[in-house]
């Protein structure tokens, strides 16, 4: 059994490890090139990371579960987070160290996909508690990351700054290695008892509103991991200080962590949500056209809406658990939401490095107005994912040919 104090603390741990592996990588991504003498194409796939592996990890997360339990998958997530953070920065080899970072993203994926479920199936009473920490603290650790950049001093100084989030991984394995132990085998099944019933079996490919979770959740992944691997050089390429740059990063992680703390609550008692979504993109797209128009004037200004329009990812991982009624139902959706978003979600940094050329600061231009297109996109699909009814129903209706 888990009580409710160290199911807390257990989530708290997990959230904050869930981000800073990853973000702690771009202010320190020109030092990193330099190191191995690469090119933009590897920054951009080093960017692109972390949607890829979490998408094909995040396929894997519900089946691997549903043979070792949740609690053991993410225990298994996190010992590879842990392996891979404390390995890549003394690598010699690019190629090893790709493989590292892969080996982190893909532990975190399975903390990604698994979690929400895990809250789901033993928060009992604590389930909106636990998702506040969960989206809170997630925030915390996207803007903890980029702080780790005052460490890397000198040339080969950004290997001190990576490795330094491995100390944070290795006390996630020992909480969650308590976890497993007290919880044995842990995953949900289609009979369960209690108020939830039996869980309904069609296809999440036939629910309208399970599909545009999915793009919601794609679409701001998107957008948040281009701003967290270039948000900084687009501010460096327009003449702002490396340090502001930095700053600015990290206040649309501060910005996450606030909306990590509201919108579980927003979620759960909203009487319109999808005028949330609505307004989270908009607010977006200002951000983007602040740096299109007048990057270095105001930065951080941008930054901050830019994370503002980022609670968008507090209210679709709070929509993952609110849209379920059963606990396998909510396993599934996120197992479903989370992968395929991440595939969505890979394509932007990805093509952001890839178009990126250092010797000519005006590609940006493109590059930010096709973002300002998916930005209002955002808004538009994250309607329809908010509207009133459960998935499980809509489940039912597709499983019985209704």
């Amino acid at each position: 059994m888990i009580g409710g104090g160290f199911a807390l603390a257990a989530v708290f741990v997990a959230a904050l490890n869930l981000r800073a592996g990853i973000s702690s990588v771009g202010p320190v991504l020109g030092d990193l090139l330099a190191w191995y003498d690469a090119s933009g194409a590897l920054a951009g796939l080093v960017t692109a990371m972390p949607g890829m592996f979490f998408a094909v990890m995040g396929l894997a997360a519900v089946p691997i579960a549903s043979r070792l339990g949740l609690s053991r998958t993410l225990l298994l997530g996190m010992t590879m987070t842990l392996t891979g953070l404390a390995l890549r920065p003394w690598t010699g080899s690019v190629g090893l160290f790709l493989l590292l970072t892969a080996l982190v993203v893909a532990g975190i994926a399975l903390s990604n996909v698994l979690l929400p479920a895990w809250i789901k199936l033993h928060g009992g009473k604590n389930v909106v508690a636990l998702m506040t920490v969960n989206g809170a603290v997630l925030g915390l650790s996207g803007g903890l990351g980029p702080l780790s950049a005052a460490l890397a001093d000198g040339p080969g100084g950004w290997r001190d700054a990576l490795f330094v989030w491995a100390w944070l991984a290795l006390a996630q394995v020992l909480v969650w290695a308590v976890v497993a132990l007290r919880t044995r085998y842990d995953f949900p099944s289609h009979s369960a008892v209690g108020e939830d019933g039996r869980a309904p079996t069609g296809s999440l490919w036939r629910a309208a509103s399970a599909l545009a979770l999915m793009f919601y959740f794609g679409l701001q992944s998107m957008q948040a991991y281009v701003q967290m691997g270039w948000l900084p050089q687009i501010l460096i390429d327009a003449g702002v200080d490396v340090a502001v740059a930095a700053l600015a990063l990290s206040l649309t992680a501060v910005f996450g962590v606030a909306g990590g703390l509201i919108m579980p609550t927003v979620v759960q008692r909203s009487r319109w949500l999808p005028g949330w979504p609505l307004l989270f993109g908009v607010v977006t797209v200002a951000g983007y056209v602040g740096l299109l128009l007048i990057p270095d004037t105001m930065p951080l200004l941008w930054a901050g809406l830019l994370g503002l329009g980022g609670w968008a990812f507090p209210t679709a991982l709070n929509l993952i658990v609110v849209k379920a009624r059963h606990p396998l139902v909510a396993a599934r959706l996120s197992g479903f939401v989370q992968p395929y978003g991440y595939i969505i979600a890979a394509a932007g940094p990805l093509l952001v490095g890839l178009a990126y050329r250092p010797e000519n600061p005006h590609t940006w231009t493109a590059i930010i107005t096709v973002l300002i297109v998916l930005a209002a996109l955002k808004g538009v699909v994250g309607m329809k994912a908010a509207q009133p009814g459960r998935v499980d129903d809509e489940l039912g209706r597709s499983s019985t040919g209704a």
